[in-house]
């Protein structure tokens, strides 16, 4: 598994080590990534390798020996030190050599909806082609293009109880963007369903949860469910780009416009077509929600 040091990558770790068919790999680039995982082993078991995907030695040995791979790298932000095509395309096509010598038998692949090799965002187009370089290539692959991830923990949900509490939220067009939430377990499930898949062909498929509907929608059943009363500010897209532009220069920008272009893609699809394929059914998006927005434990 990639990029399992993250809260994705975590939760599957515990459900793939839960089902006993052997220890899963948690594949990280660095010995920081690694420690973060410490508190997973050794319950349940997993293994823990660190190589560069720059490395065709050192990945093709932690690949080595694998039936299957959940492919979640990525990112969302360009920095002066992480690029989407390193994050991307490079890594996704050393990882498909690696799995094709190793003889694996699926890739499952986590992108992002809206997703294309010709889309004019550039995160979308990079993963888009992450996504043809598995599509087209010789290990049969399943892409799943995934929206906001709500569940108890993801960061999704965390920035979505702060605005709810908040007493004013600057929203980007005043939260007119279609949001389509996934439950964090319904994407899970989705994972092992295509992880088990035992045929030769490419997959992709479109997977969102139940309920289409604006962000400013979203944010006000998030505060009924808190009991808050935020109010929207709304902020000219025009601005939010100059903005971004402005933060662009800095070495570690906290946000690209690229990124803008992400959180504010309409996601509006038809989930249904690939739940019969995944054999997954959805979590209403008000359970998803109240999960979600409890309190940590512990608090």
């Amino acid at each position: 598994m990639t990029g399992a040091n993250g809260r994705l990558g975590r939760r599957l770790l515990r459900q793939l080590a839960s089902r006993g068919e052997g220890v899963p790999r948690a594949l990280v680039r660095s010995r920081f990534a690694a420690d973060a995982l410490a508190d997973l082993a050794p319950s349940p078991p997993i293994e823990v390798w660190t190589a560069d995907y720059a490395n065709a030695q050192a990945l093709g040995d932690a690949v080595a020996g694998c039936a299957r791979i959940a492919h979640l790298a990525g990112i969302l932000k360009e920095t002066s030190r992480s690029r989407y095509v390193d994050a991307h395309e490079r890594a996704t096509g050393a990882l498909a050599e690696a799995a094709a010598r190793a003889g694996v038998r699926r890739i499952v692949y986590v992108s992002i909806l809206g997703a294309s090799p010709d889309s004019a965002n550039a995160c979308l187009a990079s993963k888009g082609r992450a996504e043809r370089i598995l599509l087209e290539g010789k290990v049969p692959s399943t892409v799943l293009r995934v929206p906001m991830v709500l569940g108890p923990g993801e960061l999704a949900a965390e920035a979505l109880r702060a605005q709810a509490s908040a007493g004013f939220v600057p929203l980007v067009r005043g939260g007119a963007s279609l949001e389509q939430p996934l439950d964090a377990d319904d994407l899970i499930r989705a994972v092992l369903s295509a992880l088990d898949d035992a045929t030769d062909g490419h997959h992709a498929y479109d997977l969102a949860g139940p309920e289409s509907l604006p962000r400013a929608e979203l944010l006000a059943r998030a505060a009924a469910l808190l009991g808050t009363r935020p109010r929207i500010v709304p902020v000219p897209e025009a601005l939010a780009r100059a903005l971004a532009a402005l933060c662009e220069l800095l070495p570690e920008p906290p946000f690209t416009r690229a990124m803008l272009g992400v959180l504010e893609h309409d996601d509006r699809i038809d989930p249904s077509p690939a739940c019969r394929a995944l054999g997954i059914e959805l979590t209403p998006l008000g359970e998803t929600l109240r999960r979600s927005l409890e309190p940590p434990r512990g608090r």
